[in-house]
């Protein structure tokens, strides 16, 4: 019931991942929009998030934060929705749920912003470098509907966030496995549903998102 959870985000943010996830479930909740430049910083909501960061859960007084944490927490705490497989079957869903946190996260970031590590950085690194972890991340969705096998989880909403907004914006690149994984995944009514209402949140002037 709504009240029970709330939603801290802003449409232009990792925040969209959790909107997408919360529509999966079905499930109502309560969203507050937080502006980054003051109610993200300020004092109310650095109780619930330390970091002023978006997105960020409330369910039933228990916070989490970080997308993956919080797409695994609510398929958990939903299981009518059916968006975690049984507990024997979860290898390839731990997997690459956090792989694409960790890994393909940190790659794409530091891509995007200009280092590229070494052949010794990358031994520390643990995504090795961009390339490995590209490469990587396409034997998750080779040959498979999902990541997780033949059914929809909770980890292609975050899988599947990474690649799309990748091929979006240029940080993955346009390969045909990326692009009818993700095609499958855009076509969800979740996924229109969580798109529109935070497209309808943007400012006018940023127009919305893809």
């Amino acid at each position: 019931m709504a009240g029970d959870l709330t939603f801290y985000t802003n449409p232009m943010s990792r925040g969209r991942i959790v909107r997408w996830m919360l529509e999966e479930t079905g499930i109502s909740y309560d969203t507050e929009v937080l502006d980054y430049s003051s109610t993200m910083k300020a004092g109310p909501y650095l109780s619930v998030n330390p970091m002023g960061k978006v997105p960020a859960i409330r369910h039933r007084g228990k916070v989490v934060t970080e997308c993956a944490a919080i797409c695994a927490y609510l398929a958990d705490a939903f299981p009518e929705a059916g968006l975690a497989p049984p507990t024997e079957d979860r290898a390839d869903y731990y997997r690459w749920l956090f792989f694409a946190a960790g890994p393909v996260e940190q790659a794409v970031t530091n891509k995007a912003m200009g280092f590229a590590p070494s052949a010794e950085q990358g031994r520390m690194a643990g995504y090795g470098n961009y390339e490995l972890a590209i490469d990587t991340l396409e034997t998750a969705i080779a040959d498979k509907e999902y990541v997780a096998g033949d059914r929809f989880t909770a980890a292609d909403v975050y899988v599947g966030s990474q690649i799309g907004w990748g091929l979006q914006f240029g940080t993955i690149p346009k390969r045909d496995s990326f692009q009818s994984y993700w095609n499958r995944l855009e076509a969800r009514d979740a996924w229109q549903r969580a798109n529109e209402i935070d497209n309808a949140l943007m400012p006018p002037e940023q127009g919305s998102a893809a």
